[in-house]
């Protein structure tokens, strides 16, 4: 995973340097901190799916061009088959699978999300990203807590917010839980 990390990494600041953006600049454009920014391009530091979204989007790439070295080649339709989408490893404390990585020009990216049962007992750190995010339970009980706002959702149950605030997820009961993730 670490070989991965900084695969995307050397990918991210590439791609960035061939549009002349500074890391100022960038980190700007994307509300994180310029020093943590550089971390992430270092692949000292986990990239948040949230932060590579967003810096895609700033830098004219697309996710999947940062993932995976490859650009999506589909325009009409794309299918990913079960047990067939690309892994995101992103942050140590959810799985991410990317379930819609090979079509051009996407309006939003979309991640089916594992919160290990874990979190219910260490808890998660809060995230925020420009955006807008859709949230639907699959499995499991999942709290979720969004600018001071204490959610718990079930399966069935979604969530629509505006991701600049500050966000988190946990895992409830002792088991995973497991949702869809739109990020536009």
């Amino acid at each position: 995973m670490e070989g991965t990390r900084k695969e995307i990494a050397a990918r991210l600041k590439e791609r960035r340097e061939l549009e002349g953006v500074s890391v100022e600049e960038i980190a700007g454009k994307i509300l994180v901190d310029a020093e943590a920014y550089r971390k992430y391009e270092s692949g000292d530091e986990d990239i948040p799916a949230s932060v590579l979204h967003n810096a895609a989007h700033v830098l004219g790439a697309d996710l999947t061009e940062l993932l995976t070295g490859e650009q999506p080649r589909l325009k009409i339709f794309s299918v990913t088959r079960k047990g067939k989408a690309v892994r995101v490893e992103r942050r140590s404390d959810y799985k991410y699978l990317n379930l819609a990585t090979n079509f051009v020009g996407r309006k939003a990216d979309v991640f089916e999300v594992t919160v290990p049962s874990e979190t219910e007992q260490h808890g998660s750190h809060a995230n925020a990203h420009p955006g807008q995010e859709f949230n639907y339970v699959l499995e499991g009980r999942l709290r979720v807590l969004i600018h001071g706002n204490e959610l718990i959702l079930e399966p069935g149950d979604c969530v629509y917010f505006d991701a600049m605030h500050a966000h988190s997820m946990q895992a409830l009961g002792g088991q995973p839980a497991r949702f869809l993730a739109f990020i536009v």
